[in-house]
């Protein structure tokens, strides 16, 4: 389950970005990647990702991560989610605690959090803020990037 709400969200980041509308339409995206499978330097595991995430083939996992992008998209669900962008890990109990083990002296300072169904390795930004609060807001236009959709060459 978080494996495959994980892939979702990576795959609408340019479309949270409003770079684009869907993400078939940004060559380097892991959506891309699995609708259209390489050949040659592939760079997924097609048949472990399929069963990671619970399908015995892979067609049968391709069709079902088409329909839940899709699904996503009908449903506007494009926010942000601070799970995803600002969690070390998410999972079950089992895999945040596991994770969290091979951290080993890495895991100092940060915690496991429940929410809902999903736990979550965090780390408390207290200790940061005084040091960079006056550095975190929106990006000026004067320093952003406008990416072109066509650069694919």
């Amino acid at each position: 389950m978080h494996l495959r709400q994980c892939l979702v969200y990576v795959d609408l980041n340019m479309v949270r970005a409003g770079i684009i509308d869907h993400p078939s339409q940004w060559y380097w995206c892991g959506y891309n990647e699995i609708q259209s499978p390489r050949r040659k330097n592939v760079l997924i595991d097609y048949e472990r990702l399929a069963a990671l995430t619970g399908f015995n083939t892979f067609d049968s996992f391709q069709a079902a991560h088409r329909s839940w992008v899709d699904g996503s998209l009908a449903t506007h669900d494009k926010r942000r989610e601070r799970r995803w962008s600002e969690s070390i890990a998410v999972g079950s109990n089992t895999f945040t605690t596991d994770i969290l083990s091979q951290l080993g002296s890495r895991a100092k300072g940060r915690k496991i959090i429940e929410k809902g169904q999903s736990f979550q390795i965090c780390e408390e930004t207290e200790p940061y803020n005084p040091l960079f609060d006056g550095e975190k807001g929106n990006i000026a236009p004067e320093n952003t990037i406008i990416w072109q959709q066509d650069a694919r060459k």
